[in-house]
Parts: C-alpha cells; structure tokens; sequence
C-alpha cells in the first residue's frame, strides 16, 4: 500500500452536517473529506489506505442505499456507516444485509459515531491486509517452476518425500532439494506455513496440477 492514512468520507447534502462531521473527525486525528452527493463521491479515486464512509441515508438523486449497491455493484467492498434522521427498520435491515458497519438514527452521540468510525476502519485495515497478504501468496507461486509446483501441491497434502519421490518418478535426494526450493520461495519455514500461503493464494490442498495461480 502506498497510502497508509485512515480516512473518513462524509457524504451527506447537509453542507453543516459536513462541516461539523468532518470538524468531529479531525479533532479525533482522523483525515477526514466531504461530499455533497452519491456522485461527487463515486468519481473520487478509491482511497488504498484503511478507509470509512459516513453516509446519509437519504439524499436527493441517489440515496445512502442506492451509492452502497453502486459501489457493490463495482466490487468495491466500503466500510460503511448509515447515518439517518428519517431511517426505519427495513432500510436498518437493508443496509446491515448489505455489509454496513452500522446505522445510527439522528441524533447521537458524537463518542457512539467515533466508535463506530473506528471499528470500519480496523474491518477495512484488516481486508487490505489480507488482500495483500493473497496477492504477495500468489506472487510466490509464480515463482515456482512446474516441477517444484508438483512438489507443493504435495507437500500441502502431507506427503512424505519417498511418496513424492515414487509418485513423480525421481529421488528422494532430488525431491529434497526441490522442497528446499519451494520452501524458500514462498518464504516459509514449515509444511504448516506453507499449507497457509497454499490457502493465501487460493489453492485448494486437493488440487491437481492445473490450480497454478496464472
């Protein structure tokens, strides 16, 4: 990640809402940025550190829950808080459905909004480390040549370096060696590390040679 700030994005057409939202955030020590719309919002560039969106349920044109749908619809997993003066429990229901961190009904209490902030952008630290996380596992496995991949899938199963000697046709010396190897490029130390970059990079401990990340 090249952006490690935690940001909080306001988006609500009540220009004092904005203001005193984003005046909260920032005494806290939050970066904060507002929005007037939905679509001011969506034509910003997706922020690559731990991120928040404070949304107003309903706003002219699009609303709370339609800019959630648009930003699912693009693949784009936000952290989300609702925040509303004229909300119901459908749309309370709605939004938790549809991953919100939570919605908080107008007024509240500026201590219960921090902590909510806070707790989107812990989920929202924890998926971007975990994304990164799969990307570096992927990476890795790049790095392997065919017969050190044949190796891994393997190793991952718990096979024994005679079983994978017999079952590739080679010595058990040369399965060592190209162990050794795998080992070292996908940077651990242990079958069970290894067994959890195979889970990181999305390769099932049944698969067959195919599953190679491309």
């Amino acid at each position: 990640m090249t952006e490690t700030i935690q940001l909080v994005c306001i988006v609500d057409d009540d220009i004092s809402i904005r203001k005193s939202l984003a005046r909260l955030f920032r005494s806290a020590g939050l970066a904060a940025e507002t929005f007037e719309s939905a679509k001011t919002y969506l034509a910003r560039p997706k922020h690559d550190g731990p991120s928040c969106l404070i949304l107003d349920v309903r706003m002219p044109e699009l609303t709370g829950l339609d800019l959630q749908q648009a930003l699912l619809d693009k693949g784009l997993d936000e952290q989300i808080v609702f925040i509303t003066g004229n909300g119901d429990i459908p749309m309370c229901v709605q939004a938790m459905k549809a991953g919100a961190v939570d919605f908080l009904p107008k007024p509240f209490e500026e201590n219960e909004l921090i902590a909510a902030v806070e707790r989107a952008l812990t989920r929202s630290g924890g998926k971007l480390h975990q994304q990164a996380t799969q990307i570096a596992a992927r990476d890795r496995v790049q790095k392997l040549t065919p017969r050190e991949f044949q190796v891994f899938e393997k190793v991952i199963v718990g096979k024994l370096n005679k079983e994978i000697a017999a079952e590739l046709g080679t010595s058990i010396k040369t399965v060592k060696v190209q162990r050794g190897r795998v080992m070292e490029k996908m940077g651990v130390v242990s079958v069970a590390e290894l067994v959890r970059m195979a889970q990181y990079a999305g390769i099932e401990p049944s698969a067959g040679p195919k599953t190679k990340v491309r």
